[in-house]
């Protein structure tokens, strides 16, 4: 019987970039009023994820004009058109709840650096499948120049004199300057 209900919950899963507490999200999510649709874009840090499966959730936190306001999204909702990873949060906890005590610069969560050879918040939004298809392109070789045509004599003829000319003047005897005393 639970064969049956995971089927289920399996096919009613959305594909959703990896994001975890700490992360700012962008959620695009669609609001009904009568009969207008629009979609709300609802910006903050992500506080907790909990639960899984087909019932999995997140809470998103804002300041909104200096009040904190925090929204619950169900994860795999046909109401969410796409949610955004902005930036990626250096925390170490898996629930936020302290940021609710918090106002202002208090209340900001650091961001995570990458070095040179890390992966960047961008590969990581990338599909398997994509990467594996992608075509690997060898790096274009610069064409061959064609040998420059060889100078004449003559032009090195008065680069040869004006060395010679820089060496006499080296070997030239220089005048010490007389003190009047």
């Amino acid at each position: 019987m639970s064969n049956i209900i995971d089927s289920i919950e399996r096919a009613q899963l959305r594909r959703v970039p990896r994001f975890k507490a700490g992360d700012t999200v962008r959620v695009h999510f669609q609001v009904i009023e009568g009969q207008r649709r629009r979609v709300q874009v609802y910006e903050g840090i992500v506080i907790k994820r909990q639960g899984s499966g087909a019932r999995e959730t997140f809470t998103v936190r804002k300041q909104s004009f200096g009040v904190g306001v925090e929204r619950t999204f169900p994860l795999h909702s046909p109401k969410i058109e796409k949610i955004e990873v902005a930036a990626i949060g250096d925390v170490n906890r898996a629930k936020l709840y302290y940021l609710r005590g918090r106002v202002g610069k208090k209340a900001r969560v650091r961001e995570k650096r990458y070095g040179a050879a890390s992966v960047l918040p961008e590969a990581l939004d990338a599909d398997l499948e994509t990467v594996e298809e992608a075509e690997v392109v060898p790096p274009e070789e610069p064409e061959a120049e064609a040998p420059e045509a060889e100078e004449a004599p003559e032009a090195e003829a008065p680069e040869a004199e004006a060395e010679e000319s820089v060496e006499a003047e080296a070997e030239a005897p220089v005048a010490e300057p007389v003190s009047a005393e």
